[in-house]
């Protein structure tokens, strides 16, 4: 399968990237087909010098099904030569994983409260509930207090 992807180039901790078509089975870094543009991330995004595509080609290997990662059809959505991509957005990758878990059974727990029509029914019956527990409670206490006494 043809993918359209990012090859990295550069030195350590300066990466430039080459946007390429390439044979999905070999390496990233190896060989390729055809080079289509480049990505260099350490510029600001207002640059032009940032981005460099050659629009005819990658629409030729797009019509010859070549498939975009997930990066690149980003870079090309933003450069308007395909549909921006509607998946890839995960707002939840920025929050530490620990508050991720506390988040997600707060939803959960909001999933499982009952809908508005049961909410008068439940409301009742949680009212019922604590008063009756709340009395054999307090008998028990009762009752455990004398026998201390005894002692």
């Amino acid at each position: 399968m043809l993918k359209l992807r990012l090859s990295r180039g550069g030195t350590k901790k300066r990466p430039v990237y080459k946007v390429v078509v390439a044979d999905s089975r070999f390496a990233r870094d190896g060989r390729f087909i055809e080079k289509v543009g480049f990505f260099n991330p350490l510029l600001p995004k207002e640059k032009k010098e940032r981005i460099g595509l050659e629009a005819e080609r990658i629409k030729y290997w797009l019509g010859q099904g070549a498939q975009p990662t997930t990066r690149v059809a980003r870079i090309l959505g933003e450069n308007e030569l395909i549909p921006m991509p509607a998946h890839g957005n995960n707002p939840q990758k920025a929050v530490p994983k620990k508050d991720r878990k506390k988040e997600g059974s707060e939803e959960a727990k909001k999933e499982e409260a009952p809908k508005p029509d049961a909410a008068p029914a439940a409301e009742a019956k949680k009212e019922e509930a604590p008063k009756a527990d709340a009395a054999p409670a307090a008998e028990a206490k009762k009752e455990e207090a004398p026998k201390e006494e005894k002692k």
